[in-house]
């Protein structure tokens, strides 16, 4: 499809694609409220489980079919944005309803909302939908994705919800974790006083014991307890709270937000400031200017019992979950913007061997310094919520970055935005830069990839 599609409330367009990307964007501006994208894979207008749901704290659908792959902030706009592929997706579902919900405000201060679909592998704008119409809502559905006699097709829907990502993921069939429901535990009390009255029926029942066939029965109302077992799908809902560190709120404890056990998972994303429109050998310019870009994401580590080290893939220094430092950087991403970016995972299972954790990102070739570059990081516990913030735009020329420090107190992780572009002297490594703005006090040596 050669030229985009800007869509009406309500129309349609057929996706001609085997996978899309799915970008929900608005204008960047000061005081709006942040705006998250969110995916649902429905089966007769219902989610099957929680699992169905798809956002910032569940970033990828079991089947592969979906996967959320975070928010970029550039100048002009900030967009989330969702990879959707169609090869993957169950045959039992048959609609992807495509979301967008406010933190921190209303749609009527969000401007420029648009939801647009790309095709995954070339790029070519399919669909767009700008939403221009909001007030009071806090959670738009925006468009779906949905099976019509064996092809997939989009709808634009811009249907608003006042009651926000709660109201909206509700209506659907998702169990919400909602704190307020732990108060209804003062009604057990009555509970005990109403078996005072049965004490009497009991000693009835002493004496028909010299009949045991009764107690069998009782066996047989056992097995049905296996039931239970189906519940644990509905018995974890699903957590929408999450957290976005500023320069003025710049740690949050893990702790507070479930985040005790399990893998932490590190993400780097980026977008190169400078970017080219239009298709053909433009677009050919884009993606090698993409692939020229290697960004390498890092960890100095502190053990508990005072070793030191580094996660890179420098040296092929890609660590390990299962054993010190419990840090595992999962491979070398050199294209950012146009995959999932970089990935490390630190195990919380052994966060009481783990005294401080400093995450930086090293530019490896590609650019001279990370003044076109915009970077969100994102950590996903993997019970808890998810803790987001954006890097701000560099001034200086910087090759190296600290991004977050995690650090142990008292058994409890802490993580605190850094955000600190550092600028190497003339022949020292942005290694051993960062490990001087930190005090780790490591013995460097030149290495290779």
């Amino acid at each position: 499809m050669g030229a985009s599609m800007t869509m009406q409330k309500g129309a349609n367009v057929a996706v001609p694609a085997g996978a899309v990307r799915v970008e929900v964007g608005r204008h960047a501006a000061p005081g709006a409220p942040d705006v998250d994208a969110s995916a649902l894979l429905l089966v007769a207008g219902k989610v099957r489980s929680d699992a169905d749901f798809v956002f910032y704290n569940q970033p990828a659908h079991a089947s592969g079919a979906v996967r959320h792959e975070g928010k970029r902030t550039a100048p002009e706009r900030v967009t989330d944005t969702l990879v959707v592929d169609f090869g993957k997706v169950e045959p039992a579902i048959d609609r992807i309803v495509v979301a967008a919900s406010a933190d921190g405000g209303t749609f009527g201060r969000v401007s420029g909302l648009y939801v647009r679909l790309t095709d995954a592998a070339s790029g070519a704008e399919l669909a767009r939908f700008d939403s221009t119409d909001a007030t009071v809502e806090t959670a738009f559905i925006l468009g779906e994705l949905y099976l019509r006699q064996g092809a997939w097709k989009f709808r634009a829907v811009g249907q608003g919800y006042s009651t926000g990502l709660e109201g909206l993921a509700t209506d659907f069939g998702i169990s919400v974790d909602e704190p307020q429901q732990t108060p209804p535990a003062p009604p057990v009390p009555q509970a005990p006083a109403a078996p005072v009255t049965p004490p009497q029926p009991r000693p009835t029942a002493p004496a028909p014991a010299p009949a045991p066939a009764p107690a069998p029965a009782p066996a047989r109302v056992a097995p049905p307890a296996p039931a239970a077992p189906a519940a644990p799908p509905a018995a974890v809902p699903v957590r929408l709270t999450k957290v976005t560190l500023t320069k003025s709120a710049p740690s949050v404890s893990l702790a507070k937000q479930g985040g005790t056990s399990g893998a932490l998972r590190v993400n780097l994303n980026w977008e190169v400031r400078k970017q080219f429109k239009g298709w053909g050998a433009k677009l050919g310019r884009a993606v090698a200017m993409h692939a020229d870009l290697d960004l390498d994401l890092c960890a100095l580590y502190e053990l508990a019992d005072g070793r030191k080290g580094v996660v890179q893939s420098l040296g092929n220094a890609f660590g390990s979950l299962t054993r010190p430092p419990f840090i595992h950087l999962d491979g070398d991403d050199r294209t950012g913007a146009l995959s999932t970016g970089e990935n490390m995972s630190i195990n919380l299972d052994h966060k009481d061997l783990l005294r401080r954790v400093l995450i930086f990102v090293t530019i490896y070739e590609g650019a001279r310094s990370f003044a076109d570059l915009h970077a969100t990081v994102t950590l996903q516990p993997q019970n808890g919520a998810a803790i987001d913030f954006s890097l701000d735009e560099c001034t200086v020329p910087s090759t190296v970055c600290a991004l977050a420090l995690i650090t142990n107190d008292g058994g409890d992780l802490t993580v605190r935005r850094e955000a600190r572009y550092l600028v190497p002297d003339r022949g020292v490594s942005p290694q051993r830069t960062i490990d001087a703005a930190y005090g780790w006090g490591m013995n460097w040596t030149p290495g290779r990839k």
